[in-house]
Parts: C-alpha cells; structure tokens; sequence
C-alpha cells in the first residue's frame, strides 16, 4: 500500500498534468510542505516525499520549483531517441518513421521565455534552499526531460533544429547542495541539460544525455562527486562535461559521443580522476584543463577523434585548430598515463593546412608526468558507406569500423611550451614527436624499431 507521502501525478487533484506537469508537482510539493512542518518529532520530521510520473507524455508549462530536501521524482522510462537525427531527416522520409518524439515518461518542457530572461528561468526543474543545513537528498529518476526544438540563433544555419539554442535547462541547481542523485535520466534538445552549483557527494550516474548544448555543469565550486557510466553527447558550442573549482571529482566509465566542443573541461579542479572513459571528438580540445588545474589524473582512456561524416554537420566545428592540441593542460602536477589516443584524419581537414597536430599540449604549469601513452595517427580517406544512406547512424559507424592500413599522420605527440618546466615524459613519443626544452623537463623517448 502507497504510504501518504507517495504521490501519483496522475492521480493528484490539482492541475492537469498532461496540459501542466509544472502545475502539479508544486502542488505536490506545496502539500508535503503543509503536512511536514516539525523539523523534529519522536526522532523524525520530514521524511519527504516521491512524485512518480507514470509513462506518457506531459507538457511542462510551469517551472518545477524544489525547496525541500529528500523529495524524489521518478518515471518509468527514459524515453530517449535521437531528434537530431529526425529533424534531419530527408522530408519524403518522415511518414515511414516508427517514432517521431522522445517516448517513456516524458515532460515536454515548454516555458515560455521573456526576452532577456535569467538562465535559471528555461528551467524545467528549479532547485534553491538558502539557510542550513543545505539542501540534500533530492533525486530524479527514469523520465526523459525534452526540451521540442532548438531555435533561429542569428548564424544563418539553414535548419533552426541544429543551433543547439533555446534557453531551455533540465535540472538547474542554484543552491548549495548535499547528496543529490540523477540516475536513468533521459534528456534531449535542451540548451543545458544538468547545470548544478555549489554539489558535495553529487551522483551523476546512468544517464543518457546527448544533443542538447551542454550536458554536464558543474559550476561555482564543488567537492567529493561523481559523473559514472553515462551516455552522453553535447553539440558543437558545448561541454560534454564541465566542471568549475572541484576538487574530487570523479569522471569515470563515460561513453561520450562527438561534437561537443569539449569532452571533459576542467576549469581550476584539483586532485579528481578522468579514468576508463571512451571520449570521441570530431575536434582539437576533447580534454581541456583551464587556470591552475592541478594533481589530477588522466588515465585508462579511450580518445577518438576523426572527422564528422554526417553532411548535415560537417560545415560545424569548435573553433580551434590542430595546434591546440587534443588534450590540452594548464596546470601543477598532472599525471597523464596510460591512455590510447587514435587521430584519424584526413590531411584536407586539418587547420592550418599542412600543419602536425598537436596531441598533448602543456601549455603552463610545472611537475605534469606524462607516461605510457599509445598514439596512434593516421591519414587518409575512409570507405565511403553506402551512396544511397543518409543515415547518421550508419556513417559513423562505418567510419568508426574503417581500420583497414591507412598512411600514417606526422603529428606532435607532446608539446611543452615554455612557461611549463620540470615535467616528465617517458615512452609517448620519438624524439622528433616531442617538442619541448630538454634542459629544464625530462624525457624518455619511445623505441623505434631498428634504430
């Protein structure tokens, strides 16, 4: 039997939640408020609550404002499915489709923006608590978060769809917090999908969130989290996952698809781990480190990065160019070890024409160890897939399956700039891959057969 602090949007008497989910749930939440006011009563208080959201489609036209901790909403299927992939979908096409929107159970977030708007107000889902102790202990799980459409930005993209724009967020945490968890998660079409402040033990594990802007925000500062086991996939003017003046931050069994700007970015984090991820990019800067990033590891990774082979996409890029470097640092004692790195490029696509790309670039910082990492680059035009396939899915996999022997690519393998002294680089590069002032760093180079 459903206890009184199980609620059943469906079921509530307040709203329509097909017509205003929003509407609903502060309903909900404003009754749970009601009914639990003592802070402490025969050892408890406020156990919270848990909204379940049944599978079916909601529209979202009230913003979901949380103030209270261990409140957990959850759905019964993520209902992910590619929109980019349908709204790029030759015309003639579109009546044979099985599926056309995000199934499970889905919220249709649909704010109406004023002009000149807050971030914080596209968002579906608005948490903030001021006051002690934090707020702790919210949860979502299993729902899918759709923002519709992107939006007309001004660039003159031909399909509005591929801007990445329109304002919208998932889940916007303003407030410190304690214990948050998004699990099973489902988001798509969304400007931001997960923007959090000020996160401690923060889970980010098990979801799929991939074409929206950015996916993953950690910002402000934060400590002692983790961002697991996820699929996710940002556009070309986003992070796939970001995070700002953390400390502890664990990123680990990702599976990031391409075309964010950047896979992993880290600004000022210190003493966290980039372990066991699969990381492809179709540009430069899949791992950045920005100010004074420090005593991290960057280890037991897969990085992919080739060109985009879906024609809807191939005229866009992050703005950087193979000078910059794969994996860029700035920062105090990094180790960066034991990672497989493949470029697979065609020599037409690299800027500057002619240029070798740089792999790892240390840009400033001392004492960064950086040892046993494999590269293996290589030139030269893949299979073409089928004439007759638009699909997205088939080029990239078919290019992501072309290992047939391929001219091999001159590149940059380590590039120590020199405002960065007293590195260390064994066995990740020959002596003419590795640019750096042997006086002051140093290094070790890789055999090479026969010499």
């Amino acid at each position: 039997m459903a206890g009184k602090n199980y609620y059943d949007v469906t079921e509530w008497p307040v709203g329509n939640p097909y017509e205003d989910i929003g509407e609903v749930i502060n309903s909900i939440i404003a009754d749970v408020k009601s009914r639990q006011t003592d802070a402490d009563q025969n050892g408890g208080g406020k156990p919270g609550a848990v909204i379940y959201i049944p599978t079916g489609d909601y529209r979202l036209a009230t913003q979901v404002v949380i103030d209270i901790s261990y409140l957990k909403i959850m759905g019964s299927g993520h209902g992910f499915i590619s929109s980019s992939i349908r709204f790029n979908v030759p015309e003639s096409e579109q009546e044979s489709l099985h599926e056309v929107w995000p199934g499970g159970s889905r919220i249709m977030a649909d704010i109406r923006l004023e002009a000149g708007a807050e971030e914080s107000a596209g968002a579906a889902f608005y948490i903030k608590r001021e006051g002690n102790p934090r707020i702790s202990s919210v949860e979502f799980e299993g729902f899918c978060i759709d923002g519709l459409h992107f939006e007309d930005d001004g660039s003159g993209e031909p399909n509005p769809e591929n801007t990445y724009v329109n304002g919208k967020t998932g889940i916007y945490v303003a407030s410190a917090n304690d214990s948050f968890r998004i699990t099973g998660m489902g988001m798509v079409y969304l400007e931001h999908g997960v923007t959090i402040y000020h996160a401690d033990a923060l889970s980010i594990h098990d979801n799929f969130i991939a074409e929206c802007g950015s996916c993953i925000e950690l910002r402000g500062w934060g400590q002692a989290s983790k961002v697991t086991d996820n699929l996710i996939g940002a556009g070309y003017k986003g992070y796939s996952i970001y995070a700002q003046n953390f400390g502890a931050l664990l990123v680990t069994a990702n599976n990031v698809f391409p075309r964010g700007a950047s896979s992993v970015c880290f600004d000022n984090v210190a003493r966290s781990s980039v372990t066991g991820n699969r990381l492809h990019s179709f540009y430069p800067g899949m791992i950045e480190f920005r100010g004074n990033c420090s005593e991290n590891l960057i280890s037991a990774n897969h990085l992919l990065r080739d060109h985009e082979p879906w024609p809807p996409m191939q005229a866009k890029d992050n703005g950087l160019d193979d000078l910059h470097g794969l994996l860029r640092i700035s920062g105090n004692y990094n180790s960066i070890m034991a990672n497989h790195i493949s470029e697979v490029i065609e020599e037409q696509y690299l800027k500057p024409a002619g240029v070798r790309p740089v792999i790892i670039h240390v840009v400033s910082g001392k004492g960064n160890y950086i040892s046993n990492n494999h590269i293996a680059a290589s030139a030269g035009a893949a299979d073409e897939p089928d004439a007759d396939s638009d699909s997205c899915f088939a080029r990239q996999v078919d290019a992501l399956l072309t290992v047939r022997e391929l001219k091999e690519l001159p590149v940059t393998a380590v590039l120590i700039e020199k405002e960065s002294e007293n590195n260390t680089v064994l066995d990740t590069g020959s002596g003419e891959q590795v640019v750096m002032d042997r006086t002051v760093n140093a290094f070790r180079a890789v055999p090479i057969p026969g010499v």
